[in-house]
């Protein structure tokens, strides 16, 4: 194994495990406020499903991309292939769609009682379960695609037939039917990455106009801290940027895999990454803007820490 593959293959497996409990830290902690009886806002089951869609992406997507890297090529049959490919591609999904309704929700929670978002205020709430269960409809129905292509890799088939990925290949592929189908899998996110920056926008602008407003009285109360609603507006907002910063990156690669027929080693690493990035690292951007959240990850791992001491 050349010294190069192993060093990518570390750094696949550092952002993988990394990813998974920085998710599975935020899943547990938002579960246990949950059944506290603490009172919980309207976005945190969108954070709760986000985290299962970014478990799932980091489980199936940068589980085996460390294994080809590290040599380990040839593990799954053909419905193994065609199952990794779908769960991975409809987690992706579900964690971008997630995070525009993320967006969207806190721009309604944070507008003004006299604004024409007034009635969603009261009506948001309501809706947050429902829109949550369409987008996982909308990503479970688009990426239906995958499995009727998705086959292990063999060398029996023609290459001008086919697209190799690392670990399995695309069959059956015809150029209208391929162009297709790039097509209807990028709309759920051009269209989130249309949402997004609007939601975003509007935010700093209601965040702008608060400030001035009370101005007077940060000066009067230097020390006075700033809402928990501004707070969560301000982590968003952090969450909403990282989207799609590596979304233009992500997508850059996307479409250079789409039109290549036989896409490099490299292009394919490039892409993982990215992709998996905004996995492993929305969970921590969260947590470091909940102050609830983040005080009980941070008892669980000092609790952790001293029970490996002791054993």
């Amino acid at each position: 194994m050349a010294s190069g593959d192993l060093t990518l293959g570390m750094v696949f497996l550092t952002q993988t495990v990394v990813g998974i409990l920085g998710n599975s830290c935020l899943l547990s902690s938002s579960l246990c406020l949950y059944c506290s009886g603490c009172r919980l806002r309207c976005t945190d089951l969108i954070i709760r499903h986000l985290t299962v869609a970014n478990s799932l992406f980091l489980l199936f997507r940068g589980v085996p991309q460390t294994m080809a890297v590290l040599g380990f090529r040839h593990f799954f049959s053909d419905l193994g292939c065609k199952l990794v490919f779908y769960v991975h591609r409809v987690g992706r999904g579900m964690s971008f769609s997630s995070t525009c309704l993320l967006s969207v929700f806190q721009a309604i929670t944070i507008s003004p009682r006299d604004s024409r978002w007034a009635e969603l205020q009261v009506k948001a709430p309501r809706y947050t379960g429902t829109s949550v269960f369409l987008c996982w409809i909308l990503n479970l129905l688009v990426n239906i695609i995958f499995p009727m292509h998705m086959t292990v890799n063999r060398g029996d088939i023609n290459m001008t037939q086919r697209k190799e990925f690392e670990y399995c290949s695309a069959s059956g592929y015809e150029e209208s039917v391929h162009t297709v189908n790039v097509v209807l899998l990028s709309f759920p996110d051009v269209l989130c990455l249309g949402i997004m920056p609007w939601a975003s926008g509007y935010m700093v602008f209601i965040l702008y106009r608060h400030k001035q407003r009370f101005q007077h009285l940060h000066s009067k109360s230097p020390a006075s801290r700033s809402s928990p609603e501004s707070r969560a507006t301000v982590t968003i907002l952090v969450l909403a940027s990282t989207f799609v910063s590596l979304y233009m990156l992500s997508c850059s690669f996307q479409v250079c895999l789409g039109v290549s027929g036989n896409p490099s080693q490299l292009l394919e690493h490039l892409c993982a990454l990215t992709n998996i990035a905004f996995s492993a690292l929305s969970p921590f951007v969260l947590m470091r803007g909940d102050s609830k959240v983040s005080r009980l990850c941070f008892t669980w791992s000092r609790a952790f820490s001293f029970i490996c001491m002791t054993t």
